[in-house]
């Protein structure tokens, strides 16, 4: 398995873009993410308000040594797999994701009116934006539609501990640990950040969010180490 291809896309896409679409230069980011079978890159947008919103994976496989993009196929119903074959398709799909993303973004909105008996129900929004006709005492307000990965943007999280290095290779990767409470529900959280190196020497980061309850951790803890022998490091 080579991952010389995956390496020159990753140093060349994000100026292949920047370059035919200045909307994206100015918005658009994207961070790597090789920790997993099939590598991928994450495409997506952060606000001023600390949200992040992401409109387009991209991944790789090593074996066949090729990208691809996953669909769902309306006639099967079922995930597909859909090639790119040279750098020209992939900037091409990214480029489409993006602007139908921001085409789209000002239309996910919901609708939602909370009765004086504090019971929350759905309106439907039409096409003029006229509104269902409300009782006097009914009020209602617009919220739009949150994305899993906007969770944690919508929580207050104390951190019980400073960024831990789970895995270093110096001018290459670092994959970093942080482990969190979630102050509301007394959850846990488990931030892992992927720091990626170019050969231009610029960092790329790549940030998840695990949330999890007390009653979880065990369970968790367990399968981990029960697997650990299953599992291929780095090296391997």
């Amino acid at each position: 398995m080579s991952m010389e291809w995956f390496d020159r896309v990753v140093g060349e896409l994000q100026d292949h873009l920047e370059s035919i679409c200045e909307k994206y230069e100015q918005d658009g980011q994207m961070a790597v993410e090789r920790g997993s079978k099939h590598p991928r890159i994450e495409f997506f947008v952060d606000y001023e308000d600390g949200e992040r919103e992401y409109f387009y994976s991209l991944f790789f496989d090593p074996h066949n040594e090729e990208f691809y993009t996953e669909k769902i196929d309306d006639e099967l119903e079922q995930p597909a797999r859909v090639i790119l074959s040279d750098i020209d398709d992939i900037v091409d799909a990214v480029h489409e994701g993006f602007h139908d993303y921001t085409n789209d973004a000002d239309e996910d909105v919901d609708i939602f009116y909370a009765t004086h008996e504090d019971e929350t129900e759905y309106m439907d929004v039409y096409d003029d934006g006229d509104l269902e006709e409300l009782d006097d005492a009914d009020e209602f307000y617009i919220t739009e539609i949150a994305d899993d990965d906007d969770i944690l943007e919508q929580i207050d999280v104390e951190w019980e501990t400073p960024e831990v290095t789970a895995f270093f290779r110096e001018d290459e990767v670092e994959v970093t640990y942080q482990f969190g409470v979630v102050q509301e529900t007394g959850d846990g959280v488990l931030r892992r950040i992927n720091r990626l190196w170019t050969e231009d020497d610029d960092i790329i980061k790549d940030e998840t969010n695990f949330i999890f309850t007390k009653e979880e951790a065990p369970t968790i803890i367990a399968m981990i180490a029960s697997h650990m022998n299953s599992m291929q490091g780095y090296e391997d």
